[in-house]
C-alpha cells in the first residue's frame, strides 16, 4: 500500500505516526558526507576568522562566498542542467543548517544569494533566463541580490513605489525607484527587482544586471546591530534600462514571486538558526565546565544546569520539526515530478503546500536562537558581554532572524490565516474536528484511568488534547468573527502560539519515539527527557495563550465552559519531574562537554 502523502496544516487534525516522519537520524550516507564537508569548510574558513566579520570586512565575506561557490555549496538547490548539484530539499536544508552556524554575516550572504537571489530565476525564469544567469550564480562567478523592501514598503510588500515604464519602441522598461536593506548589494552582479507597471494592482519582477553606467547607484554600507560584514545598502534606480525579455514570469506576478520566495526562505532561515544553537550551547557547556567559582565548576550549579538543559531541548525540538517539514516538502516535490510536472512547478507547489509549517518554523527557531544566545551570555557572565568571547556577536546576529523573511508577528498571523483559508478550500477539515470538540465540552468527561505503560502514551494523548484546545479557541473565534478575524490581531497571535507549540512538541515527541523504537529507551534517556521537557513547557504556553484568547472573546457560560475545557485539555495525569528532566539532560551535556545529540 502506498504511503499517503502528508498535507500542509493537516498535522492539526490527524494523528501522525512516528515511523511516518523523517528525523535527523535518517540522514543518508551521502547527506552525512555533505554535512561533514560543510562543517569542515566552516571550521577552516569562517570560524577562525570570526573577528574579520565583526570588523566589517566586506571583502572577506565576498572572498569566502567565492570559495563556497568553488566547492559547489552555492548550487546545492540548483538543478544539474543549470550547473548546480540538483540535491533534494532535505539536503539543501542540511547545507543551509551547517553553513550558517559560525557567523550571521556569512550566513546572510549565503542565504540571500542562494535563496532570494538565485531561486526566483530557477523557479520562475524562462529557459533562456535560466541558461543565461543560473550557472553563473550557482558557481559563485556572479552573486545575486533581491530588491523588494522600500522606505515605505516593508511588511506591506505590495505597496512599493518603484516604477517600470515601457519604452516607446517596446524593447525595454525603464525602472526608477529606491530599495533599502538590500543584502549583498555591495558585491552583487544581478538584482531581482520588484517594480510596478502603470497602475497595476500587483508589482512585477525583473532581472536587472548591476551596471553603474545604467542608472544604478548604491548608498553607503548600513551600520547594523549584527551581521556586520553582510553588505547591506540602499539601491537607487534612475531610468535603469531593462530589456523586456528580463521580466520575471508575467506582468503583475511579482507579489506572488515574492511571497513564494519567502516561503522557501522561511524554512531555510529556521535551518540557518540550528547550528548556531548547537555551537552556542557547546560553547556554554565548555565554559561552564572550565569556570570555577566557590571552588567548583559552575557547571555543577543547578541554576546553570537548568539553562543548559533548556537550550539543548529547544535546539533538539527545532531540528526535529525542521527536518520533518523539509522531508514532507521533498516528498511532495518528488510526487509532482513523478506525475510529469516540471521541477519549477513541483518545487513551487511543494513548498507552497507547507507554507503554514514554514511560518511556524521561522518563528519558533528564530526565537529559540535568540533565547539560546541570551542564556549563553548569562552563563559566560561578564565575559559574555565582552567582544573577546563569541557570545555577544551570536546574540547580535540572532536578532535579525526575527525580522527578515517577514517579521515574526506577520508570520504568526499568516500561519493561522493560511490554516483557516485551507479549511475554507476544503484542503484541511477543521470544521468537523472543531464540532466534535464542542460536543465533547458539553459531554461528561471520562474518569477512567488510562493505561500509560507504553513510552510516550501520556505525552501523545496530551498532544491530542492540545490540538483540541486549538480547535476550541480558534473554532469559536472563527464562528464569532468570521472573515473579520483578520482584524483581531492579538487573538490571531495567541492562537498562533498554540499552533506553533503543537507542531514543535509533536515533532520532538515523534522523533524521540522513533529513536527509542530503534535503539531502545535506555539508550536515549536524555532525548526522552528533552522531549518531555519541551512538551511540559508547551502545555504551559497553550494554557496561558488559551486563557488569554478565551477571556478576550467569550463571556458568561460560554467562557466558563471553555475555560473548563482548557483545563481538561492541558491537564497531566502524571506531572513530569521537571528538575529531574533538566538534570538528566544537563548531566549528558556536561559529561560530553558539548551539544552531543
Amino acid at each position: 500500500m502506498e504511503k499517503q502523502l502528508a498535507r500542509g496544516g493537516q498535522f492539526l487534525v490527524t494523528e501522525t505516526k512516528s515511523e511516518d516522519i523523517f528525523t535527523p537520524e535518517d540522514f543518508s550516507e551521502e547527506q552525512l558526507m555533505m554535512r561533514d564537508s560543510v562543517k569542515e569548510f566552516i571550521d577552516r574558513e569562517i570560524w577562525p576568522n570570526k573577528d574579520r566579520f565583526e570588523k566589517k570586512d566586506y571583502a572577506f565575506t565576498e572572498e569566502t562566498m567565492r570559495k563556497a561557490g568553488e566547492l559547489g555549496f552555492l548550487g546545492v538547490a540548483v538543478p544539474e542542467e543549470y550547473g548546480g548539484l540538483g540535491m533534494g530539499f532535505v539536503s539543501t536544508m542540511l547545507v543551509c543548517d551547517y553553513i550558517s552556524g559560525a557567523t550571521g554575516s556569512f550566513s546572510t550572504a549565503f542565504g540571500a544569494h542562494t535563496g532570494i537571489g538565485t531561486m526566483p530565476i530557477t523557479l520562475y525564469g524562462t529557459e533562456e533566463q535560466k541558461l543565461k544567469y543560473v550557472p553563473k550564480l550557482a558557481s559563485g562567478e556572479w552573486f545575486g541580490a533581491y530588491c523588494l523592501t522600500e522606505p515605505g514598503a516593508g511588511s506591506d510588500a505590495n505597496s512599493g513605489k518603484t516604477k517600470a515604464v515601457l519604452s516607446e519602441d517596446g524593447t525595454h522598461y525603464k525602472i526608477t525607484g529606491q530599495k533599502m536593506w538590500i543584502s549583498n548589494a555591495g558585491f552583487c552582479s544581478v538584482f531581482i527587482v520588484f517594480a510596478r507597471i502603470g497602475d497595476d494592482k500587483n508589482i512585477t519582477g525583473f532581472i536587472v544586471e548591476n551596471d553603474p553606467a545604467n542608472g544604478i547607484s548604491l548608498g553607503e554600507e548600513e551600520h547594523k546591530l549584527g551581521i556586520r560584514a553582510s553588505s547591506t545598502r540602499q539601491v537607487f534606480f534612475n531610468d535603469t534600462k531593462v530589456p523586456v525579455e528580463n521580466m520575471l514570469s508575467e506582468r503583475g506576478n511579482g507579489f506572488k514571486i515574492a511571497m513564494n520566495a519567502l516561503n522557501v526562505g522561511r524554512i531555510k532561515l529556521a535551518a540557518a538558526c540550528l547550528d548556531a544553537q548547537r555551537r552556542v550551547t557547546s560553547a556554554s557547556v565548555k565554559y561552564a565546565n572550565e569556570r570555577v567559582q566557590f571552588n567548583t565548576p559552575i557547571a555543577n550549579f543547578g541554576a546553570i544546569r537548568a539553562k543548559l538543559a533548556e537550550m539543548a531541548a529547544n535546539c533538539y525540538a527545532g531540528e526535529s520539526a525542521a527536518y520533518r517539514a523539509a522531508k514532507n516538502i521533498e516528498d511532495r516535490i518528488n510526487a509532482r515530478v513523478a506525475n510529469g510536472e516540471s521541477h519549477q512547478d513541483a518545487e513551487l507547489k511543494g513548498v507552497e503546500e507547507f507554507a503554514i509549517e514554514c511560518s511556524i518554523l521561522k518563528v519558533a527557531v528564530s526565537e529559540d536562537i535568540q533565547n539560546c544566545s541570551d542564556e549563553g551570555i548569562q552563563i559566560f557572565g561578564g565575559m559574555g558581554f565582552s567582544e573577546d568571547t563569541p557570545m555577544e556577536s551570536a546574540w547580535r546576529d540572532a536578532r535579525i532572524a526575527r525580522i527578515y523573511e517577514g517579521t515574526n508577528e506577520i508570520n504568526r498571523m499568516l500561519s493561522v490565516g493560511m490554516l483557516i483559508k485551507k479549511a475554507m478550500k476544503g484542503h484541511v477539515d477543521l470544521l468537523g474536528p472543531a464540532m466534535k470538540v464542542a460536543e465533547e465540552l458539553m459531554g461528561i468527561p471520562s474518569f477512567d484511568t488510562p493505561d500509560y505503560s507504553e513510552l510516550f502514551a501520556e505525552e501523545k494523548e496530551i498532544i491530542g488534547k492540545l490540538k483540541k484546545a486549538f480547535l476550541m479557541v480558534a473554532g469559536s473565534a472563527v464562528q464569532k468573527y468570521g472573515p473579520a478575524l483578520d482584524e483581531h490581531q492579538q487573538l490571531l497571535m495567541a492562537a498562533s502560539d498554540i499552533l506553533i507549540e503543537i507542531y514543535m512538541a509533536e515533532s520532538v515527541i515523534l522523533r524521540t519515539e522513533k529513536l527509542a523504537k530503534n535503539k531502545g529507551a535506555a539508550a536515549v534517556k536524555e532525548q526522552i527527557a528533552m522531549a518531555q521537557l519541551y512538551l511540559y513547557k508547551a502545555v504551559d504556553i497553550v494554557n496561558t495563550k488559551g486563557k488569554e484568547g478565551i477571556a478576550s472573546f467569550a463571556e458568561g457560560d460560554e467562557q466558563r465552559m471553555m475555560l473548563m475545557g482548557l483545563r481538561r485539555f492541558t491537564k497531566y495525569n502524571n506531572m513530569p519531574n521537571v528538575v529531574a528532566l533538566r538534570e538528566t539532560i544537563a548531566a549528558k551535556l556536561v559529561d560530553e562537554n558539548s551539544y552531543p545529540f
